[in-house]
C-alpha cells in the first residue's frame, strides 16, 4: 500500500510543455495523478496525449516545465529510468514475443542469473506469484502463442508490476478486445486503486471512462481545455470538450454531385480488422471517413483499393463488379489510392518528381522497351503546371518541401483520370498554404466528375470537405451523415461508439 493523505503524494505535473522545432505540441500542462485514484485522459487523435505520456513514462523529455513524484523532484531520462522510479507505461500495442514463454515474456531484458545461468526456478516462481496477485491463473511455462488479447494484455500488467510502481499509464488498452475481455482489465485497475495506485486511464471509449475515472481531463490541440474532479461526467460535456464549441471552418462547399453512381460498396469485411462495411458514391461527390485512431478507416480504403484482400463483400465501378485482388487490378478498375505514408510508401525521395511521378505509368510510356528522359521530363513538367508544384521536377523529391512531396505524389496517381480517388491524410505534415492548395485540388477533381474519398484524422478538415461523412468505431460504420447533419458532436459521437441523440451545446 502507498500513502494517500501526504499533501506531497502524487505525480505532479506542472507546466509541461513540449516543442520539435518551432511546433509546440504541448503547451503549459498543469495535471496531478493521485496514489488510489484512476484519471481518466481524453481527446482528439493529435490532441497531446501520447506526448504527455510519454514524457511521464521517461520516452520523450520535457521541453518545458516540471514534475514531482512524491514530493521529489522527477524527470526520468528513459523507460528504464521511470520504471525505477516507480511509473509504468503499458502500450496500446502489445509487444510479446509468442514463441516464448509467459515466464520469459514477464522478464524479456532482465532474465534472473545464478551463477551465470538463468534462473529458471526463480523466474517462473515471480512469474507465479505476480499473475495469481492479479487473479490470473495462467501457466508460466507456457507459449503466449495462442493466448487472447485481453490474456496478453493481462502478461503486459503483470510484466510492469514486477517493477512494483506507483503509477501506471495504460494507453488504449482495450482498443483491440471485445466487451468480455475488456471487463477483465477493469478488474485489474480496481484492483491496482484498491492497492494505492494511481492509474492514468487512456481510452476513447467514453463509456470506460465513465466507469472507471475517479477524475477527468480533456487534451485539445496540446492543451488541458477541460477538468472534472467529480465523477461521472456526462458523456455529451466529454464530447463538446473533446471537439471544442468554437469549433469553426472556412471552407467553401463542394459543388453539388451528380447522381450517377461510380463506386458501390456492400458488405466488405475483413476479418480482425472491419465488418458489414457498405456505401454508394456519386460522380463529383467527396465522402470524408472519420474516426478515431484504430477505427479502421484506412484499413477499408486499402481493401477496396486492393493493397489487402477483404474476405467478405462486393465492390462496383460504374455497376460493373470489380476484384480488387491487387493494386493493379483496382487502377485497371478506375481506383486509385494515395497513401498516408508520403514518405515510407508514396514516394522514392532520392529519385526525382518527375521520375516518382512516371513510375507507376512506365509500361505505358515505353517505347520498344525503353522509356526516354524527355517522356519523363515533360510528364513531370505537365503535372507540375497542372496541379502547381512549386521547385525544380528534376531534383530528389526528399528536398522538398513537404506541401509539395504531397503534390508530386497526388499528381503520379492522376496522371490518367481514375474514376475513384481515394486519398488518406492528404494534408499531414503540410503546411497552411499547402493545405489550402490541396484542398481546391479535390475540390476540382470533384466538380470533373471523380468520386473523391478522404481519410482523415482532422475533423475540420472532413467537415469542411466532404458532401457526407461515414464514422468509423472499431472496425464498424457507426453512420454516413449528409453535411448538414456532419457537425462535430455528432461525429465525435459516433466515433466514440455512442448512438444516442445528440444535444447541441447552447450559445
Amino acid at each position: 500500500m502507498f500513502d494517500q493523505h501526504s499533501e506531497e503524494t502524487g505525480l505532479v505535473c506542472r507546466g509541461l510543455v513540449k516543442s520539435y522545432g518551432e511546433v509546440e505540441v504541448l503547451k503549459s500542462i498543469d495535471l496531478t495523478v493521485r496514489p488510489g485514484s484512476v484519471l481518466g485522459l481524453i481527446g482528439e487523435n493529435g490532441a497531446g496525449k501520447s506526448t504527455f505520456n510519454n514524457i511521464i513514462a521517461g520516452v520523450v523529455p520535457a521541453s518545458g516545465g516540471a514534475m514531482t513524484l512524491d514530493g521529489t523532484p522527477y524527470a526520468p531520462h528513459s523507460p528504464h529510468d521511470a520504471l525505477a522510479r516507480g511509473v509504468a507505461l503499458i502500450h496500446q500495442e502489445i509487444r510479446r514475443l509468442p514463441d516464448l514463454s509467459v515466464a520469459e515474456n514477464l522478464f524479456l531484458g532482465r532474465l534472473p542469473l545464478h551463477k551465470g545461468r538463468v534462473d529458471r526456478a526463480s523466474m517462473e516462481e515471480q512469474s507465479r506469484s505476480v499473475l495469481a496477485d492479479l487473479g490470473v491463473s495462467l501457466n508460466p511455462r507456457r507459449p503466449v502463442r495462442g493466448l487472447s488479447m485481453a490474456q496478453q494484455q493481462e502478461i503486459e500488467i503483470a510484466k510492469a508490476l514486477l517493477r512494483n510502481p506507483r503509477y501506471i499509464i495504460f494507453d488504449e488498452p482495450t482498443a483491440s478486445l471485445g466487451e468480455a475481455d475488456a471487463e477483465l482489465i477493469f478488474e485489474q485497475i480496481y484492483r491496482l486503486r484498491a492497492e494505492g495506485r494511481g492509474v492514468i486511464y487512456v481510452s476513447h471509449r467514453l463509456d470506460e471512462i465513465t466507469t472507471l475515472a475517479d477524475h477527468v481531463a480533456c487534451f485539445r490541440d496540446g492543451r488541458k481545455v477541460a477538468e472534472w474532479h467529480e465523477t461521472p461526467v456526462a458523456k455529451q460535456d466529454m464530447i463538446n470538450a473533446m471537439v471544442g464549441r468554437e469549433f469553426t471552418f472556412a471552407h467553401q462547399a463542394p459543388q453539388p454531385s451528380r447522381t450517377k453512381i461510380a463506386l458501390k460498396v456492400e458488405g466488405l469485411g475483413r476479418a480482425g480488422a472491419f465488418s458489414d462495411i457498405s456505401f454508394e458514391l456519386a460522380e463529383g461527390e467527396i465522402l470524408g471517413f472519420a474516426g478515431l485512431v484504430g477505427a479502421g478507416r484506412t484499413d477499408v480504403v486499402r481493401a477496396i483499393a486492393g493493397a489487402d484482400r477483404a474476405d467478405t463483400g462486393t465492390i462496383e465501378v460504374d455497376g460493373a463488379a470489380v476484384r480488387a485482388k491487387s493494386p493493379r487490378a483496382a487502377i485497371a478498375a478506375g481506383i486509385v489510392m494515395v497513401p498516408e505514408d508520403r514518405k515510407g510508401l508514396g514516394l522514392n525521395l532520392d529519385r526525382t518528381a518527375s521520375a516518382n511521378i512516371t513510375l507507376p505509368w512506365e509500361r505505358t510510356l515505353a517505347r520498344f522497351g525503353m522509356i526516354r528522359p524527355a517522356d519523363v521530363r515533360d510528364l513531370g513538367q505537365s503535372q507540375r503546371e497542372r496541379f502547381d508544384i512549386r521547385g525544380q521536377m528534376g531534383i530528389p523529391v526528399g528536398s522538398m518541401s513537404g506541401g509539395n512531396q504531397q503534390k508530386v505524389l497526388l499528381s503520379k496517381w492522376l496522371v490518367r483520370d481514375p474514376r475513384v480517388f481515394i486519398v488518406d491524410e492528404p494534408t499531414r505534415g503540410v503546411d497552411v498554404g499547402a493545405k489550402m492548395a490541396i484542398y481546391q485540388i479535390l475540390r476540382d477533381l470533384a466538380a470533373s466528375g471523380m468520386g473523391v474519398i478522404v481519410v482523415s484524422s482532422e475533423l475540420e478538415e472532413v467537415l469542411g470537405l466532404s458532401h457526407r461523412v461515414l464514422v468509423m468505431s472499431e472496425g464498424r460504420q457507426k453512420g454516413i451523415l449528409s453535411r448538414e447533419e456532419a457537425s462535430p458532436e455528432r461525429v465525435m459521437a459516433l466515433a466514440v461508439g455512442d448512438t444516442s441523440p445528440i444535444l447541441q451545446p447552447s450559445a
